[in-house]
């Protein structure tokens, strides 16, 4: 389908900038990454998957937590693959087994999901139902698949909760590094300065602060370490986290810009 113009010149009003003297905002959501921010995606559903599309096209892999913490830092799923074989001596058809592993490897993950082996992080229930009553919209983004993501996400915060939920099947655009935190502020109709991102991993973070989003980061044991330059704080868990924190954080991001 042809990009539209409208889709192709969109920009935020938010782009522009916002006077130095501006007053603070209130926070007005909160955007999760489903990776890593609401379950442990890489631990609970992508590594056992990969390794089982390594076994049902005959190869001998099964990636340990320890290898597979390694290879985390190359995001692209399809490139992974492909480093493993050419690192056992595929060669030249390393990127074509891995195209067919890697589809084996979506379809294996997702009935994983939809058949309920992946858990919400200890604390979210709690932090979510607080911004859920407190009046503070919660929302989701994901780059994963929207047929398996909205009911892992119905799964993880309940049925409902998420005032919009953004995939890069939503976006009129194609890029490797899609702005879904942007789609959702435009959804939502706020600024980013009326937002608070949490990011679990690296690769989230990084999207979030690209967006110009106050960004908490709660790490997992595979994105601990990593650079979090500029995130408003970073935690191991939510411990107790509720909306009065958030709108803390929210708030000292603002005051300290």
């Amino acid at each position: 389908m042809a990009m539209s113009v409208e889709c192709a010149m969109r920009s935020f009003w938010w782009d522009a900038g916002r006077p130095a003297d501006a007053a603070t905002e209130a926070l007005g959501a909160v955007v999760f990454d489903l990776d890593g921010a609401l379950a442990d995606l890489e631990r609970q559903g992508q590594r056992a998957a990969f390794n089982a599309a390594f076994a049902e096209h005959g190869l001998d892999i099964a990636w340990s937590e320890a290898e597979y913490a390694r290879l985390v830092c190359i995001a692209d799923e399809q490139r992974r693959i492909a480093s493993e074989l050419r690192r056992r001596g595929y060669g030249r058809v390393s990127a074509e087994i891995a195209a067919h592993v890697h589809r084996t490897k979506d379809d294996l993950f997702e009935a994983a999901v939809l058949g309920g082996d992946v858990t919400p992080r200890a604390g979210l229930d709690d932090l979510v139902n607080s911004l859920y009553f407190a009046g503070i919209p919660v929302a989701v983004v994901s780059r994963g698949a929207r047929s398996w993501v909205m009911p892992l996400v119905r799964q993880l915060i309940g049925d409902g909760i998420a005032e919009t939920v953004v995939t890069p099947d939503d976006l009129c655009t194609v890029a490797a590094e899609p702005d879904l935190h942007g789609q959702v502020l435009w959804e939502l109709g706020i600024g980013p300065e009326s937002a608070l991102a949490v990011a679990g991993t690296g690769r989230g973070f990084r999207a979030a602060r690209s967006a110009k989003l106050t960004t908490m980061v709660v790490t997992t044991d595979y994105s601990a370490g990593a650079d979090y330059a500029g995130a408003v704080e970073v935690r191991t868990g939510y411990d107790g986290l509720l909306v009065g924190g958030c709108e803390l954080m929210h708030r000292r991001a603002q005051l300290t810009r």
